[in-house]
């Protein structure tokens, strides 16, 4: 059976003055549920207090990104191993605003999903497409492809990513694809994870999800959890969500 997965990303947001209350209400107003993580993806300068306010409690943290690099001389990159080192269990892979402002390639990201594995660490792999490939009908092409991309890299360790559908064009704008629509999405990709031998990848949706919107997109056969932004900045409603 999959398990379902609620992950918050905070981006480039927070501080240590903010983070404090919102972190403390997760920890208090979030209790163990059998097959469901709650967890949040916050800055790296954040890991050691996400640590500090979470350890003990039922939420999960991880970082937002991971060099594909296990050391070296890489200034500025943050390795897989350090987030473990503040107790993470997972980092978000090739997040969309990753792809587009880092120029993040498919192969690259690959390539950090794989060095998250193996320091320990579930690569939130994320896959998705623009306005414009959708409006030309390309959607399947490009989600297979990225999919494909980390498939190949990863092989049979394959099993151990959870992958997030972020339909660009849903992130930070307010729409929402239809529960209908992300579920003909998540059903395309669930088919490739099927017929890689990894059928029972969790797939999250990541686009403008919020409490009122979570209950349906959760309903759907084949969308395990979701990927939030602006809305896990509210801990009450990044809690309903987790609850949906």
């Amino acid at each position: 059976m999959r398990e379902t997965f609620v992950v918050g990303n905070w981006k480039m947001n927070g501080s240590r003055e903010t983070n404090a209350p919102r972190l403390a209400r997760l920890a208090s107003g979030w209790k163990v549920v059998a097959g469901r993580t709650l967890a949040v993806s916050v800055p790296a300068p954040y890991l050691q207090q996400a640590q500090a306010a979470l350890t003990g409690s039922a939420v999960a943290w991880g970082a937002q990104d991971v060099s594909e690099h296990a050391s070296g001389a890489y200034t500025g990159d943050v390795a897989a191993s350090m987030v473990t080192d503040f107790g993470g269990t997972f980092a978000i892979v090739g997040h969309s605003e990753r792809r587009q402002w880092h120029g993040e390639s498919d192969a690259r990201v690959a390539a950090k999903a794989k060095a998250a594995l193996a320091a320990g660490l579930t690569p939130v792999a994320c896959v998705g497409e623009t306005l414009d490939e959708r409006e030309r009908g390309d959607t399947e092409a490009v989600v297979l492809r990225e999919l494909d991309a980390l498939l190949a890299a990863l092989g049979n360790d394959a099993t151990g990513m959870v992958v997030a559908y972020e339909p660009i064009w849903a992130i930070g704008t307010g729409r929402t694809a239809s529960p209908a629509e992300a579920q003909a999405v998540h059903a395309t990709l669930r088919a490739r994870l099927a017929a890689f031998g990894a059928g029972d990848v969790p797939v999250l949706y990541g686009g403008s999800v919020k409490a009122a919107n979570a209950a349906a997109l959760f309903a759907m056969p084949d969308i395990d959890g979701a990927l939030v932004g602006g809305a896990s900045l509210d801990a009450e409603e990044f809690l309903r969500i987790g609850r949906a």
